[in-house]
């Protein structure tokens, strides 16, 4: 049977498959496009997102707004997801153990999207999902083909408030982005132009 949003949110409401089910408060399934070409990755919720249940709603969530109104995106023209659905207590970096049980949620929801860019935010999400040795400070802006889709990482929008000396970095990987887009993206009639007038779909 195929699989759907609907399934798959439920099953995620329902996990039970690690620790951190133990301690959240909302499951933060992900948000934005479900059509998108689009799509962003973080490593897990935060406070906030534990609150509402909709991952980047705190300070760095309106920061990636910033950012991505930048090149002329928002969140009705992207996806967004995380390595972990729950919130690691803390805010601590998500175990493995944790991202093993959770990750094939986001390579489900992936294959819903069916995105033709993908872009780790921070370090956890690129060891995930493009080389388990990334080093996000010597490889963030740098292109690759994964599976089939131009993935790129760039720091975390948490990061950059932390070290406000990382953003003209960030800048610089956020029009790299921009050609991806224009490159990628127009070149089918479904492409990035259309999306320009589509709606967001949580």
């Amino acid at each position: 049977m195929p699989d759907s949003w609907e399934v798959l949110e439920r099953d995620c409401e329902r996990c039970r498959e690690c620790a951190l089910c133990q301690t959240r408060k909302k499951v933060a399934f992900g948000a934005g496009n479900r059509r998108a070409e689009v799509m962003l990755v973080g490593e897990g919720p935060g406070a906030n997102e534990d609150e509402q249940g909709v991952p980047f709603v705190g300070k760095a969530g309106q920061l990636l707004d910033d950012m991505l109104a930048i090149i002329g995106l928002d969140r009705t023209k992207v996806y967004i997801a995380n390595i972990v659905k729950c919130r690691p207590p803390g805010n601590r970096d998500p175990m493995n153990v944790e991202q093993d049980a959770c990750i094939g949620y986001l390579y489900r929801q992936m294959a819903l999207v069916r995105p033709k860019i993908l872009v780790c935010l921070g370090r956890i999400a690129a060891m995930r999902l493009i080389n388990p040795k990334f080093r996000i400070s010597k490889d963030h802006g740098v292109w690759y083909d994964v599976d089939g889709v131009r993935t790129m990482a760039m720091y975390h929008p948490s990061a950059l408030l932390r070290d406000e000396g990382k953003r003209p970095e960030s800048f610089a990987d956020l029009k790299s982005l921009q050609r991806e887009i224009d490159r990628v993206c127009e070149r089918t009639p479904t492409g990035w132009r259309s999306l320009l007038s589509g709606g967001p779909e949580a």
